[in-house]
């Protein structure tokens, strides 16, 4: 066996769904054949000597991919000063291609459906600066409070806020960034209905209270959103819960939703070289489960054109959508795809202008597009993009 193989051979089961697919069986079979890839946090490249030095390798600038850089699969960054500084994170560089998708525009105002793990969010508040906002969304309550960790370790969290929700069901559209409501902060210093700024304390006391209570991590459709952190200029200070919560027609979110949305979907994860590896210690019967089930991949389907769908509903028109999932499959592709474009008839499927220069292939409908190991040394990940045009 060659060094870096898979130990054991793919299940028949596992083949046939790939094969009828169209995946290539071989780009799991392989466990050095993806680089990592790091991003660096704006002004921090003269670390990139300092990082080379101590973790022994050299970095690949990408030239289709700014700030992101690959090294060899088995370094491992977490002991490097440049990490423990945060001046680099750890993200795909596939995953940086989605939110490249966005285009992203000082002053946007950007939900993130999916937020967790997190290093999308960070990577989209980098790209905005000083400027805008950024929404995070996740039906997991400890995934979320990770991404709230991941935010106050890079200093991001200032325009950013955050949410335990289900995405399907989201409805708090961005808050007014308004001079205005700034300068009315000083004297509302007193009322106890407004949001303060945001503290640690508070969130403690809502964990200790969550794990006495024994309240499920993964909240329910019918569960209101719940604000587990928020920036001093995410828009929240200053604001009362109706105000935050406030319930608006679908024509006034058409005028007041976000300016760029970010649905990247739960999904079996197939796309994962790293994570079907894994089902070698966990067992080939929790693949069966957790991939090859059908009805999983049917629940999986809806809850992605769910996702789609309301992420699509609280884009502002003129608005851009990017749906991506680390899946190869069409069911959760271009399925879901052509069957939201059939439902939705303002959206538009669009161009990805930077998709010329990405190192991936055509989904199998036109202006959608697949990563995947072999062809692009990244993780497999689906990208598509949306705009919300009036008819």
């Amino acid at each position: 066996m060659e060094e870096g193989a898979a130990k054991v051979p793919l299940p028949d089961a596992f083949v046939q769904f790939l094969e009828a697919n169209g995946i290539d069986p071989s780009i799991y079979t392989a466990i050095d054949s993806t680089p990592r890839f790091i991003r660096l946090k704006p002004g921090s490249e003269a670390c990139v000597e300092e990082l080379e030095a101590e973790l022994n390798c050299k970095l690949q600038k990408l030239q289709w991919l700014p700030a992101f850089y690959s090294l060899p699969p088995h370094v491992q960054i977490a002991a490097s000063r440049a990490y423990r500084d945060a001046k680099i994170y750890g993200i795909d560089a596939a995953s940086g291609a989605a939110v490249m998708a966005l285009n992203i525009s000082p002053g946007d105002h950007v939900l993130d459906l999916c937020a967790a793990p997190g290093a999308k969010l960070c990577m989209v508040l980098d790209l905005l600066g000083d400027s805008g906002s950024v929404t995070g969304v996740d039906v997991a309550r400890h995934r979320l409070a990770a991404c709230r960790t991941m935010l106050q370790k890079y200093t991001l969290g200032d325009r950013c806020r955050l949410f335990v929700a289900d995405g399907t069901a989201f409805s708090v559209i961005p808050s007014s960034l308004l001079s205005d409501r700034e300068s009315c902060v000083f004297g509302l210093e007193e009322r106890l209905d407004v949001f303060k700024e945001w503290t640690a304390r508070r969130p403690w006391k809502e964990r200790k209270r969550v794990n006495k209570s024994g309240i499920a991590q993964l909240v329910s459709r019918s569960q209101p959103p719940e604000l587990i952190y928020y920036g001093q200029h995410s828009g929240v200070v200053g604001l009362t819960k109706e105000e935050l919560y406030k319930t608006l027609s679908d024509n006034e979110i058409a005028n007041h939703g976000y300016d760029k949305v970010l649905v990247d979907a739960e999904c079996t994860h197939d796309g994962s070289v790293k994570h079907i590896q894994k089902f070698e210690h966990w067992g080939w019967r929790t693949l069966q489960r957790r991939v090859l089930d059908a009805e999983r991949t049917d629940d999986l389907h809806t809850l992605q054109l769910n996702l789609l769908t309301n992420g699509f509903r609280l884009l502002k028109v003129g608005g851009s959508l990017v749906y991506s999932t680390c899946s190869l499959t069409v069911a959760q592709n271009e399925d879901v795809v052509e069957q939201f474009l059939k439902e939705n008839g303002t959206a538009e499927l669009t161009e990805i202008d930077a998709a010329r220069n990405w190192p991936c292939k055509g989904g199998c409908i036109p202006k959608t597009w697949r990563f995947d190991p072999s062809t692009s040394q990244t993780s497999g990940l689906f990208v598509a993009k949306f705009t919300k045009v009036v008819i």
